[in-house]
């Protein structure tokens, strides 16, 4: 089975998607790692995408879902995959659905109000060295600002701040927020309650649509 996670920043995507790949066999695919990938191993259509991303222009949807198709086919997908980043606009998103070769099950809308994201963000901390989340209220390291895993001093990331989060919910609401009618009106969209402050109660919500889909 093939997915779709969207919602705002801060909805926690990403954290659930990682709860969910072992269990379902499932495996995340985010857009930054297809670039990476395709690039690194100069790839036709790697170098198509980093002739545009050179020129500072976008990649074209084309060229993205031909990265994603290539992905897909490959054996470690056969279980299926959870799509983190794209489709982020109406126009991506009626790309992938033009093509046959990849098909969505399910896309699953975590829904949690602007209030929470912001609570969330500008509590994240970060490891610079090993990447570990750490959030100053909801999961907070054994010694303030320190990571636990190597001591390193934790930082907040420029996008984390107040004014650059508003202005990410701006950029959501304008461009991938109107994906949840566009999937609504097609009867694949599940709404869940991204906003439970118990992050084991999202997963379960999440898992318990997969399991739907598995029959």
């Amino acid at each position: 089975m093939n997915l779709i996670f969207l919602g705002p920043p801060g909805a926690g995507k990403g954290t659930i998607a990682k709860r969910l790949l072992d269990r379902f066999s499932l495996l995340q695919i985010s857009t930054g790692d297809l670039f990476r990938e395709n690039i690194k191993g100069q790839t036709e259509v790697g170098m198509k995408a980093k002739g545009f991303m050179d020129r500072g222009e976008l990649v074209p949807d084309g060229i993205v879902i031909e990265m994603l198709k290539g992905r897909i086919a490959q054996d470690d997908c056969k279980g299926g995959v959870i799509l983190d980043g794209f489709p982020r606009t109406i126009p991506q998103a009626e790309a992938l659905a033009a093509d046959s070769s990849v098909t969505i099950d399910k896309v699953v809308n975590f829904v949690v109000p602007d209030d929470v994201v912001v609570s969330r963000l500008c509590g994240r901390r970060i490891c610079p060295t090993c990447g570990r989340i750490y959030h100053t209220v909801n999961m907070p390291p054994k010694v303030e600002g320190v990571c636990d895993d190597d001591g390193v001093a934790l930082i907040q990331r420029d996008d984390d701040q107040p004014d650059a989060i508003q202005h990410r919910l701006v950029v959501y609401r304008d461009q991938t927020e109107p994906l949840i009618a566009f999937y609504r009106s097609r009867g694949m969209l599940a709404d869940i309650d991204g906003a439970l402050p118990d992050v084991g109660a999202i997963v379960e919500s999440a898992a318990l649509i997969l399991e739907q889909l598995q029959g």
